[in-house]
């Protein structure tokens, strides 16, 4: 994944509380076999009415959700991170996440900001009041912040997923800092044993 330092972007305005992954993304776009295009299923059955937020003209563009309390709980399935950045969305604010859908969003680059209920409603006041409206979802200092509105908080952030999202490491990016140690333990493994060392020839 690339590397997450300084998220700026326009707000979604999401005044909903317990949000889960069934609804960012329902079971019936699961079959699905690649990691791509699960945007179009983005909120799905929320997107067949016209008054839902990303319906909007003026929030199209959004890529900060500010969502209200409980967002991504329910089942564990990462689908409902690669619908949100396959749409285009960088960060979720939110007074509390389900612990699972925080975990696979920080593995996959998704900044999860958890700020005070009073942050998020005046964030999405202020987004009402104008949708062009500037925020910073800050990785670095830990801090959201829309200066225009007046508005900056910090969000709790430990510092090894903050070093992760600053170097831009997934799982398999972390795996691979280690390579010379694989190979070195793959070397010395008996022939009889399983290797992650093809053995195929042309």
């Amino acid at each position: 994944m690339d590397p997450v330092r300084i998220i700026t972007g326009t707000g979604l305005p999401l005044r909903r509380s317990d949000v889960d992954t069934d609804q960012i993304i329902p079971a019936e776009w699961l079959k699905r076999v690649e990691r791509t295009g699960f945007g179009e299923g983005l909120f799905d059955s929320w997107r067949k009415d016209p008054t839902f937020p990303l319906n909007q003209p003026q929030h199209r563009d959004a890529s900060i959700i500010v969502a209200g309390p409980n967002f991504g709980t329910g089942s564990s399935r990462e689908h409902a991170v690669w619908a949100l950045t396959d749409y285009g969305f960088r960060a979720v604010i939110s007074p509390r996440f389900g612990d699972i859908f925080r975990n696979n969003a920080t593995k996959a680059g998704l900044v999860p900001a958890v700020v005070d209920e009073a942050v998020v409603v005046a964030l999405q006041d202020a987004i009402e009041a104008d949708p062009d409206l500037e925020i910073h979802v800050d990785i670095e200092t830990g801090r959201v912040y829309a200066p225009k509105a007046g508005i900056d908080a910090p969000f709790p952030l430990d510092e090894f997923t903050r070093y992760r999202l600053l170097e831009g490491l997934d799982d398999i990016g972390l795996t691979e800092l280690h390579m010379d140690s694989v190979d070195a333990f793959e070397a010395q493994r008996p022939d009889h044993l399983p290797t992650t060392t093809s053995t195929a020839t042309a």
